[in-house]
């Protein structure tokens, strides 16, 4: 249940911020759209290709997120584990390192869909190179090799050290930051501080991004070598050309749209996420209502949701009136 709320909160809240999400990576991939800024790549994009193009790649992002939620989960679960003092406590340090190493695992897994979903992209929809998902993975697959499924998946990995970084310079700040502990902060508090560790992890490693994404992009077989502004041939000779042609600030040309992306994103995905969690907690019998948290009277909070169900249908068994030979 938990990973159905977070799949469709997560699927929803890409889906609404799936613009913002198409002109950073434009303008990482460094596409002819681009040259107008944020509105006007938007614009250009619409005219040439139809408002439906601001979506392309949408779905493959929301189908990567089950697997990703799935095996960010289990391996954050052992890493949480592995991580603790022998009194079963963790620090913020090691809680984030471990979130961080769950997420890479997670990112090495899916990370063919995530290429898919750049090629996806960057391509025109009115003459498009892939027809669709499975297309382009076939595609893909037997005319650049299974290696070119995991082309910037370096750049990928080492952007994981500073945007842990620059999550846990924000978390251990907070206490400072708010006058207050950790623990009484507030649901909006909460909210802020996951937007702003966002915002700062995601400012320090958007050049790892970014080169990650003309990396995926880059193609022989596609039009205009897959409409990358510099040519490379690897990780550090990227990182050099796009110095070289763009200026530093090129390492960060997309940051604006996806910083703008945050706010949205989250504020969806976390109401989201929550209405999801209280129709369950509903189901499940422990709350009167979905539309608050009011604890159904008489519930055993700590029951399984199984063991409470064993317990109404024993319940029920014992008080309801038998039924007579006769009446039978």
């Amino acid at each position: 249940q938990r990973l159905g709320c977070a799949g469709l909160a997560g699927a929803l809240s890409l889906s609404l911020t799936a613009p913002l999400e198409l002109v950073t990576v434009l303008a990482q991939v460094g596409t002819w759209h681009c040259r107008r800024g944020l509105r006007g790549a938007g614009h250009s994009l619409c005219r040439a290709e139809g408002l439906r193009a601001l979506w392309k790649g949408n779905l493959t992002a929301c189908l990567r997120l089950f697997p990703y939620s799935a095996l960010q989960l289990a391996a954050s679960r052992r890493l949480v584990i592995l991580f603790m003092d022998e009194l079963g406590h963790i620090s913020h340090w090691r809680a984030i390192m471990a979130g961080s190493l769950a997420g890479m695992v997670a990112t090495i897994v899916t990370y063919p869909t995530d290429v898919i979903k750049t090629r996806l992209i960057v391509q025109n929809r009115l003459e498009p190179s892939y027809e669709g998902i499975l297309h382009a993975f076939y595609k893909i697959y037997h005319q650049e090799g299974f290696l070119a499924l995991y082309r910037g998946v370096s750049p990928a990995i080492l952007g994981a050290v500073p945007f842990s970084a620059g999550s846990f310079f924000v978390y251990i700040n907070l206490d400072k930051i708010w006058r207050e502990p950790i623990v009484h902060f507030t649901p909006l508090q909460n909210f802020i501080n996951g937007c702003v560790a966002a915002g700062v992890a995601q400012t320090l490693s958007f050049p790892f991004e970014t080169v990650k994404r003309k990396m995926q992009a880059q193609s022989p077989w596609l039009p205009h070598y897959g409409a990358v502004d510099v040519h490379f041939t690897g990780m550090a000779d990227c990182f050099r050309q796009t110095v070289k042609n763009k200026g530093v600030l090129g390492l960060w040309s997309g940051l604006t749209p996806s910083l703008l992306k945050i706010v949205p994103y989250f504020g969806v995905m976390f109401s989201t996420f929550e209405f999801c969690k209280r129709v369950c907690l509903y189901r499940n019998g422990y709350i009167e209502s979905p539309l608050n948290y009011k604890l159904t009277p008489g519930v055993d909070q700590s029951l399984q949701p199984q063991e409470l169900r064993e317990l109404k249908l024993l319940r029920r068994e014992n008080f309801e009136p038998r039924k007579s030979a006769l009446e039978n």
